[in-house]
């Protein structure tokens, strides 16, 4: 089940840098549409076709591949390039162009995708003579495999267009920032992810793009989320500038009660980090999307929690009643943190979620997953509500807001935590841990000698060894020695404090023998 998982998300991230394309319409016309008729579409078009179909059993849409793309390999897949200029709205001055995606190994499910203008939607035929097909024996399929999703591109005033977001994989999709790499993705919706029922994985299977006004900012993508337990019907809003912002709607239509789905769903890989380094023999310090989960609670303490590639499944939930923000943060943004020079995780987005209404009662949920490779997306991180959605008339509704950034708009006005790493301590079975804590409020040497580090291990022993203060770095080092006893696990706690002021966000970390 967690094999299941883990071999999508890999699927994915793999496909994610070198993803192919493909595109509309007939040779050398420059346009979307090939002749198609028009069906009027509005907003409620989608909640309503969700409406209506979570009242009728799941019909899984198409997935079965013919000749050649069912037995092509997958790099040959890879190989299929979109011809310049044949994108969806290129050379049209609207800020935005689409590049389907074909289907084919892996990526088998078809997607239905129209375009959206002036109250009507279009449904496009596809090509193949609108892309290239890099084959061993240089041959062109002649045949409508259909779509499996699509990416968007942000046009630029030199240079060929770049990639902002790519929406392809079951309810997968992710973006990213100028000159950044893919790394974190995002999904419509996890269902009960790594519960021992077994998860299920929603899908995309419409969507309708409305096409941009000229010089736009903004790309409204509506899709229609389907699966055995739920249809949703979600609404994209997209702007792209110093980070990708994608505001989402959504009305959930429960086909049966559900009562473990994540919201604002969010995954990255980790192979090692500083934390968790002693079983992996690789040249690079360190393999991972981003370092850590970061957590604004409704009552504003900032919560910075740094994740590990687990030895077993490790399952952490923190309670709140809706949270002010959540988010994937990278924040090692130098090479040398990481001293790979194809894969740059130092650019790697961070992903910072914020709700846009009242969520209730829930968890921000951190799952961990053992993994044995750097491109298996195996930290996952959501919003799980408390009420179990039963189905009812009118359904449920939601929106948040995505930041694909460098740094997020909402920072701790403290202290942030800028490195943690953990080796063995001075007694057999205990640990030392170095937490680093930067930021301005670190910079007064009057104020530095009067901080003090308050650490707290539920089960355990833990106690300061060292502490390091340098105003002119404006840091604070803390050195930790946990001594767990006979216990296999700890949950460790540290927060900077002058006199009885908090001066840092909060580090959590949980110890795993």
């Amino acid at each position: 089940m967690v094999e299941r998982r883990a071999f999508l998300q890999a699927a994915l991230a793999a496909l994610a840098s070198a993803v192919s394309t493909a595109g509309f319409a007939q040779k050398g016309s420059g346009k979307d549409v090939a002749g198609s008729a028009e069906t009027p579409f509005s907003r409620d078009t989608v909640v309503q076709e969700a409406a209506e179909r979570s009242k009728k059993p799941f019909d899984p849409p198409d997935s079965v591949l013919r000749e050649p793309f069912a037995s092509m390999k997958f790099e040959d897949y890879l190989g299929i390039r979109l011809e310049r200029g044949a994108g969806i709205w290129s050379g049209e001055r609207r800020g935005f162009e689409l590049e389907p995606l074909l289907r084919g190994p892996v990526f088998s499910t078809r997607v239905e995708l129209s375009l959206v203008e002036d109250g009507h939607e279009k449904k496009p035929s596809v090509s193949s003579e609108r892309f290239q097909f890099l084959l061993r024996d240089n041959s062109i399929p002649k045949t409508d495999v259909g779509f499996s999703g699509f990416r968007v591109l942000r046009a630029r005033d030199e240079g060929d267009p770049a990639e902002v977001a790519l929406f392809q994989g079951a309810s997968f999709f992710h973006a990213r920032a100028p000159d950044q790499t893919s790394g974190v993705s995002a999904r419509g919706l996890s269902i009960r992810t790594a519960d021992p029922r077994g998860e299920e994985f929603p899908l995309f299977r419409k969507f309708w793009v409305e096409r941009p006004a000229l010089g736009d900012n903004a790309l409204v993508i509506h899709s229609l989320l389907d699966s055995p337990s739920v249809v949703g019907a979600y609404r994209f809003t997209l702007r792209a500038s110093e980070a990708t912002i994608i505001d989402t709607e959504l009305a959930l239509f429960p086909r049966a009660d559900l009562d473990h789905i994540g919201l604002a769903s969010l995954s990255g890989a980790s192979l090692f980090t500083p934390l968790d380094h002693r079983r992996v023999d690789d040249i690079r310090p360190a393999v991972a999307d981003m370092g850590g989960l970061q957590v604004l609670t409704e009552s504003g303490e900032w919560l910075w929690r740094p994740i590990s590639n687990r030895a077993e499944l490790q399952v952490s939930a923190f309670m709140d009643n809706s949270p002010k923000g959540f988010g994937f943060l990278q924040r090692q943004r130098d090479i040398a943190a990481f001293q790979d020079d194809l894969q740059h995780f130092e650019r790697r987005p961070s992903l910072w979620i914020e709700p846009l209404d009242d969520w209730g009662k829930g968890t921000v949920q951190l799952i961990e997953i053992p993994s044995e490779s750097e491109i298996n997306q195996n930290i996952i991180a959501y919003w799980r509500p408390e009420t179990v959605l039963r189905p009812k008339e009118g359904g449920y509704r939601f929106a948040y807001r995505q930041f694909w950034c460098w740094e997020p708009p909402a920072r701790p006005p403290l202290a942030h935590v800028s490195e943690s790493r953990v080796g063995h301590g001075p007694a057999p079975k205990s640990r030392l841990f170095l937490v680093a804590f930067s930021g301005d409020v670190l910079g007064d040497p009057e104020r530095a000698k009067a901080i003090e580090p308050k650490p707290i291990a539920t089960p355990g022993v833990v106690r300061v060894l060292h502490k390091f203060p340098n105003p002119q770095r404006k840091t604070h080092r803390v050195l930790l020695e946990l001594d767990p006893g006979g216990e296999t696990h700890s949950e460790l706690r540290l927060a900077l404090y002058a006199g009885d002021e908090q001066i840092s966000e909060t580090w959590l970390y949980r110890w795993t023998s």
